[in-house]
């Protein structure tokens, strides 16, 4: 998964971590589910998280949430799982959790059979979700922490206005300020792995237009990822002034897209940053001020994405920033 997505999900999973167990399955006590460092120092991966689960008895919950196709997926998640029962010494469940169609593995049945040439044969099981075979509505009425996969569900370009707006509804009804903010970033990063950014863009001007809205006032407090307040202030001065000649409510629409756009590309980028620091912290030692400043000054998220993957493949800061 490329580190923007997976940061996405991250942080979503760890707003509703019970959500995900009940989503799989496990009818539990939001105080008896909390997260574990999902950090083993024999596996290297960025797409796992680890939820624990105290009630009626501790087990974990292994997370693997997928974009894209990966040939070896099924032997890590093996690995990862044996890794995890042997650290904790509880019972251990895994499942893949797969966002696209376009990233879909048919091999991916949630059982690897295991046929040694000697001895009883056997077979690990773990859960498969190809999240655009679920209803929008399994989404739209779920756990509160999985909202924001909606429009990744079986939903249409036609479909996809009415569904942002039930989540509108339901964001607006039942949550605070800052997790609306929160859920809003995250619908936003991943429906970009369903559809078109123009369409999105203009779904998503269409359903937030009003200046008074929930949404609305809890983008602004909490300044989405980072660079999304900056943004805005910009958009919303562009689209006053377009505003005077065209109208103002088209003014206002206009800036809070531009200011979404803005803000919540700077904060992808200062996420995978973030990510490549602390990835790059564990293997090499924290950076010089001067290697740090030369990571902070790239602005291509391409490029940074590039950095994050040959971290795999290098031994030094130095070896990781030439050429960036």
């Amino acid at each position: 998964m490329s580190l923007p997505y997976d940061a996405t999900t991250k942080e979503l999973i760890e707003t509703d971590p019970a959500g995900w167990v009940a989503f799989l399955g496990g009818a539990v006590r939001a105080s008896a589910v909390g997260l574990i460092d999902a950090d083993l120092s024999t596996v290297t991966t960025a797409a796992d998280k680890v939820i624990r689960v105290d009630e009626p008895f501790r087990w974990l919950l292994h997370l693997d949430i997928q974009t894209g196709p990966s040939a070896d997926l099924e032997r890590r998640v093996f690995r990862y799982n044996a890794l995890l029962t042997a650290r904790h010494g509880v019972p251990v469940a895994s499942a893949v959790v797969l966002l696209r169609r376009r990233g879909n593995m048919a091999w991916l049945s949630g059982h690897m059979p295991v046929a040694p040439p000697v001895g009883p044969s056997w077979e690990f099981r773990y859960q498969v979700v190809r999240v655009w075979e679920r209803p929008a509505s399994e989404f739209l009425t779920g756990p509160l922490g999985l909202l924001p996969l909606a429009p990744l569900a079986g939903v249409s370009e036609g479909d996809l206005p009415s569904v942002v707006r039930g989540m509108k509804a339901r964001i607006d009804e039942q949550v605070d300020p800052p997790l609306a903010a929160k859920l809003w970033g995250a619908s936003y990063v991943l429906m970009g792995l369903a559809f078109e950014q123009p369409l999105i863009d203009a779904v998503c001007a269409g359903v937030m237009q009003m200046e008074e809205s929930v949404t609305y006032q809890a983008i602004l407090r909490r300044g989405l990822q980072d660079g999304l307040q900056q943004g805005l202030q910009q958009g919303l001065q562009q689209g006053l002034q377009q505003g005077l000649q065209q109208g103002l409510q088209q003014g206002l629409q206009q800036g809070l897209q531009q200011g979404l756009q803005q803000g919540l590309q700077q904060g992808s980028l200062n996420e995978v940053r973030k990510l490549i620091l602390r990835q790059g912290g564990k293997k090499f030692g924290s950076p010089t001020a001067t290697q740090e400043a030369a990571l902070n000054s790239l602005s291509d998220l391409a490029r940074l994405d590039a950095l994050a993957e040959k971290l795999l493949d290098v031994s030094t800061w130095d070896e990781l920033l030439a050429g960036a």
